[in-house]
């Protein structure tokens, strides 16, 4: 009879890049909202603000996540690192847009006081 006191198990479940999938996935959320928000011009009238917050949260956590999923990913093997680099280069696509959108939204309020300053 032996004893299984000592001995080390490995796990039976495949390894995985969680990390990578995590940043992966909100990458995908944000462009989702991107998608969204030129299929449906009228949400986005009204809930522009929501839109935007939502893609710059997403890219915020595709970025991080992305680089913990390339570390792992070379311990793992290569695994899911091309996963994770899509995520990290999408996330800042991601601020990008949501940058822009809130200096669009700055330069539309700019403007409208302008306006609003030349009819007195």
């Amino acid at each position: 009879m032996t004893s299984n006191i000592g001995r080390t198990t490995t796990p039976t479940a495949v390894h995985r890049n969680v990390p990578a999938r995590i940043s992966i996935w909100s990458a995908a959320l944000g462009v989702s909202l991107i998608v969204a928000a030129f299929a449906t011009p009228m949400m986005w009238a009204l809930y522009g603000s929501y839109y935007t917050f939502f893609m710059a949260l997403f890219g915020v956590v595709a970025i991080p996540t992305g680089h913990v999923g390339r570390f792992r990913g070379k311990r793992l093997g290569g695994r899911d690192r091309g996963l994770a680099l899509l995520g990290i280069v999408t996330g800042w696509l991601l601020l990008l847009c949501a940058l822009l959108l809130v200096l669009a939204y700055i330069g539309l309020i700019a403007g409208l006081a302008l306006l609003t300053d030349a009819v007195r």
